[in-house]
């Protein structure tokens, strides 16, 4: 604007007086120099506290805080999770509600203990050596630490809640309840110590839960076996001199083949399971191609679906000598393949019709070993009338300890085999001998029937990465399927109903928890580790009857509030609780198992939401839970099963459940790939508000992916944005409270803006009510670059930079642009936390104030006019043939800017022209004037488009002057003697900025 305009006759600087916007909001944000100073400031006002005590009255709005493990600093999962909760209760608080906040860590269990032992080993140290409260008192000290760190972390990423008052899992109080909780189960005869196969980990010496688990590719050795038929029919043999039937003398020498991968399991083998839905064939052996196995002559019975695949694994050919029906195979008795190993396994194997029994893989006949896999439990139990009917002794055995080797349960196998017990893993998880030791007896008995390996997904622990297996130990559980009191209210039930109550976010989130919830077996509770809180029961030894004593409860809880559950393990405990309320205290034996850390965190509404001393703005049930996908079979699980048992019904109203965060090509982050993005990383090279709009803008309920190219993108929509409110501060330090313009005084335009805030409001707020960031940011982000920048902005720079000071059309677009800034730093305050403090702050910059401290504007319900909405469409589409028009001018360098032009406008279309013949319609094309004519039809050679029919327009250039101050080009320039070189408008400016007393 310093150049001299052409056409002017005197040459004079006119940039000083125009209204430029003036702001010093910085264009480059700086955020991770920044952050920390708001941070700071917020600590410094105690905004969290502030925020409390001016919502005490409203309604609560309780995001109940899925705890993180405080064992080492947080990784971009945690970042995502953590922001997600604070965008919930940031935008909950503005929607009007009390939305507190109560962050918490889960400080009990194995990720703890075993980063201890980890320490232990490294040192040479013997954990069993060290006293139990010692090794405690480590874990403990080394949660405070990771604690410490991580509060840090997550307060850096903006989010807002009671850091100094979080929840642990290990404080006194804390344990003392969830001892009530585990007591409130026992009272109710839900709790019993049962024999059960656990997931295992053998590394880790202790049980483990479904959540405790993840699956990795692993090759297994698979097996065929062979099980001798004995007898069919209900004499399970035919040594009783009897005439054999037809059934037996057709099947006689015969055997049953089995498939399995895990050889292992072979001698703690019961039965084997078939299915009465699968059609099975008596094959005999034709010919035979291998070392060991199948001879011809011999007879084998397979599904017939598998039989030609299971022949050639064998290099054999079959003839298939007719059917074996259902009513045969479960009539049917079976010598188990290792009898007489180790003198034993003489016994007899009963064949049970399954469910679970498929013929997509294998030979039709399921391996049933029930001390090693749910199903063969499940099975072995529910025929247990049937198989003792049989003589069969239904006992099922313990054939593997806790470090992964053979007992004496195992004939052949175990402490008193040559060369000593074989060994299912090691404690590094490496395969043991257990299976070629197997494999070799199963060859030496001629039971092999053929041998392979299989590449599958097998469980692992996710915490030291190795295998598991599945074994039959003590252990304590929560029955599903007992009833409370009426019929039907069972746990299980009282969890499905609670999952038909609860509202999911996204809906498919309800159908993954209740196929989990119908389809679990009982609750396993107990570990066998040190760092938790224990089992709190006495069991009679006699009778195996827990006590449930008042008293003793008490002062276990007591003792606990004082002391912490260390107290559970200190010299006389026993004698201490039992005190004078129990008899013979020899009777009782004092449970030392440490409970599921699953128990602990699902507990965490009866100490945080119900603890209304300590936090009297949250609510039970809370209003939320919010967590990643794989919390259906975590805390969403555990939580809703603790209620259930000791509230009857679910701790939460609504649950939300997002996706996993992978690397920019869609593969798992993982530290041996090199692909992980630590988001300590992104906040020192960005700033934590990028990582919040990154997270607001994906689809967060599915997988979702973040890389360097994906960060780019999110910078420039965060520069966008920026920009758009630097421009905004800029012009609204014109504006001035007092000469705000009433709504019926505007332009149509400004009403427009307020129209378009007004729809707006509705939008974002109902997308902030169903948690759809990114629809907010869609919204207001579209709004921003779309209708602002490229439109509104655009068209009212000129009356804002240069109209006279009584100007109503720039003292309307100044009001509206306050209306602006006040709905836009709102809306997008959950998610840019910072930058939308750092934008308030400019304009409000005293003390104690925050835009966080605001609730969403209302906004009067007379902006919304939906008329004039419809009027608008019809001007801005004839305004899109203009600026059409003069694109095509400007990129042919026939023209440099709009304002050189004056185009010819023809209308055709009654209702286009109506809309606009009223209209300042230059100004609103940004042309120096406009030729607007109404015809039959239009210039078939002009300027059209399609989605515009009856609009065309011919380009010609503006007459006259450019204005000195405006750059428009008309033939009133110097009309105005005094300032020859101005159009009558900017002569008027000129005059009262003089009067005024500004820059003339």
């Amino acid at each position: 604007m310093t150049e001299t305009a052409p056409g002017a006759t005197t040459e004079r600087d006119y940039s000083k007086t125009l209204f430029l916007p003036q702001t010093e909001f910085p264009m480059r944000a700086g955020l991770p120099q920044r952050e920390p100073e708001w941070l700071k400031r917020w600590e410094d006002m105690d905004l969290y506290k502030k925020l409390r005590e001016e919502s005490r009255d409203k309604p609560k709005f309780t995001l109940h805080d899925g705890p993180p493990y405080a064992n080492g600093n947080i990784h971009i999962g945690h970042a995502l999770n953590k922001t997600l909760k604070d965008l919930v209760s940031r935008s909950m608080q503005m929607l009007g509600y009390n939305s507190a906040y109560v962050p918490g860590w889960d400080c009990h269990g194995l990720p703890i203990e075993w980063k201890i032992e980890e320490q232990y080993r490294a040192k040479g140290k013997n954990k069993d050596e060290v006293p139990i409260n010692e090794f405690r008192a480590e874990c403990r000290t080394f949660a405070e630490h990771w604690i410490d760190v991580q509060r840090e972390e997550f307060k850096r990423l903006g989010v807002m809640g009671d850091w100094d008052n979080p929840y642990l899992t290990m404080s006194f109080d804390a344990e003392a309840q969830i001892a009530r909780e585990l007591m409130k189960v026992a009272a109710s005869g839900q709790l019993y110590r049962g024999s059960k196969p656990v997931m295992w980990s053998v590394v880790e010496r202790t049980a483990l839960a479904e959540a405790e688990i993840e699956y990795q590719d692993y090759e297994s050795d698979a097996i065929w076996v062979k099980f001798p038929v004995l007898g069919v029919g209900p004499s399970p043999t035919w040594g009783d001199g009897s005439e054999k039937s037809s059934a037996q003398q057709r099947l006689a020498g015969a055997s049953v083949v089995i498939w399995t991968t895990t050889p292992w399991t072979i001698p703690g083998n019961r039965a084997v399971s078939f299915s009465s839905r699968i059609g099975y064939g008596l094959y005999e052996v034709t010919t035979a191609e291998n070392d060991f196995g199948p001879q011809p002559g011999e007879k084998l019975i397979f599904a017939d679906n598998l039989a030609e695949e299971s022949a050639t694994k064998a290099k054999l050919t079959f003839t298939r000598l007719g059917d074996v029906s259902a009513n045969e195979l479960a009539s049917m008795t079976l010598h188990h393949p290792l009898r007489g190993v180790g003198g034993g396994y003489d016994f007899l194997v009963p064949l049970l019709d399954g469910d679970h029994v498929t013929d997509d893989a294998g030979t039709g006949f399921v391996h049933t070993a029930p001390g090693h896999g749910a199903d063969d439990f499940d099975i072995w139990m529910a025929k247990g009338r049937d198989i003792a009917a049989k003589g069969i002794d239904t006992t099922i055995p313990f054939t593997v300890d806790d470090a992964g080797f053979y007992t004496k349960d195992a004939p052949g196998f175990g402490p008193d085999a040559e060369g000593g017990p074989a060994r299912i893993i090691d404690d590094k998880g490496k395969k043991g001998d257990a299976n070629n030791r197997v494999i070799k007896a199963l060859i030496d008995a001629d039971k092999l029937f053929a041998r392979g390996r299989l590449k599958h997904q097998y469980p692992h622990s996710w915490r030291s990465k190795k295998p598991i297996i599945f074994r039959n130990t003590p252990q304590w559980f929560v029955y599903m399927d007992r009833d409370f009191s009426a019929a039907g209210d069972t746990l299980r039930a009282r969890a499905l109903n609670a999952i038909d109550a609860t509202k999911f976010y996204p809906a498919a989130g309800q159908n993954r928890l209740r196929a989990m919830i119908a389809d679990r077996p009982d609750w396993v509770l107990s570990r066998q580790r040190a760092w938790g809180v224990p089992i709190t029961v006495f069991v009679n030894k006699d009778t195996g009857e827990i006590l449930v004593n008042e008293a003793v409860s008490q002062r276990i809880a007591q003792a606990f509030e004082d002391e912490g559950s260390d107290a559970w393990f200190a010299e006389g405990a026993k004698a201490r609780f039992l005190g004078n309320d129990v008899s013979d205290h020899d009777n009782w034996e004092q449970v030392t198992d440490i409970l599921d850390v699953w128990f602990d965190s699902g507990a965490t509404h009866s100490f945080v939401l119900r603890n209304e001393q300590k936090w009297p703005d949250l609510k039970f049930p809370a209003s939320m839970y919010l967590e990643g996908s794989d919390q259906h079979r975590g805390w969403f699980h555990s939580s809703l099963l603790e209620s259930c048992a000791t509230n009857g019904h679910a701790p939460y109203e609504s649950v939300l459940t997002h996706g996993f965060t992978m690397d920019k090509n869609g593969y798992k982050m993982s530290k041996s790939l090199g692909n992980t993005i630590a988001p300590q990383d992104i906040i020192k090279k960005f700033g934590a508000d990028i990582l919040r709009l990154w997270a607001a803008t994906i689809d967060y309920a599915e997988d979702h992916r973040i890389g360097d190219e994906i960060l780019a993108n999110t910078v420039e929509s965060y520069r966008k944005i920026r920009n758009s409110f630097r421009w905004l501060l800029g012009n609204l330090a014109h504006y001035k409270a007092e000469e705000a313009v009433g709504y019926t005084d505007m332009p149509e335009l400004e009403k427009l803006i307020l129209h378009r805030l007004s729809v707006l409001d509705e939008q974002v707020r109902a997308a902030y009510k169903t948690y759809d960031y990114k629809r907010v940011v869609s919204l207001v982000g579209n709004f921003m670059n779309l209708e602002l920048s490229a439109f509104y902005f655009d068209i009212r720079k000129d009356a804002l930079y240069c109209d006279p000071i009584s100007s109503n059309t720039r003292k309307s677009a100044l009001t509206v642009l306050d209306q602006l800034y006040s709905c836009l730093t709102a809306w997008l305050a959950p998610i840019l936390v910072f930058t939308m403090e750092e934008v308030w702050l400019e304009r409000n910059p005293v003390d104690g104030s925050s835009v966080h401290a605001r609730i969403f504007p209302d906004l009067p319900a007379k902006w919304r006019n939906d008329a004039l909405a419809e009027k608008w469409q019809k001007i801005r589409a004839v305004r899109r043939v203009v600026t059409g028009a003069l694109e095509i001018e400007r990129k042919n360098k026939v023209i440099g800017s709009s304002l050189e032009a004056a185009p010819v406008v023809e209308i055709s279309d009654a209702a286009l022209y109506e809309a606009v013949k009223d209209q300042p319609f230059a100004d609103l094309c940004i042309t120096s004037g406009i030729d607007l004519r109404k015809v039959e039809s239009v210039n078939a050679n002009a300027f059209t488009l399609d989605d515009v029919p009856g609009v065309a327009v011919g380009f010609a250039r503006a007459e006259g002057t450019r204005c000195a101050r405006s750059w428009k080009v008309t033939k009133d320039v110097g009309a105005d003697a005094e300032y020859p070189d101005l159009t009558p408008r900017d002569a008027q400016a000129m005059r009262e900025r003089i009067a005024a007393g500004m820059t003339a």
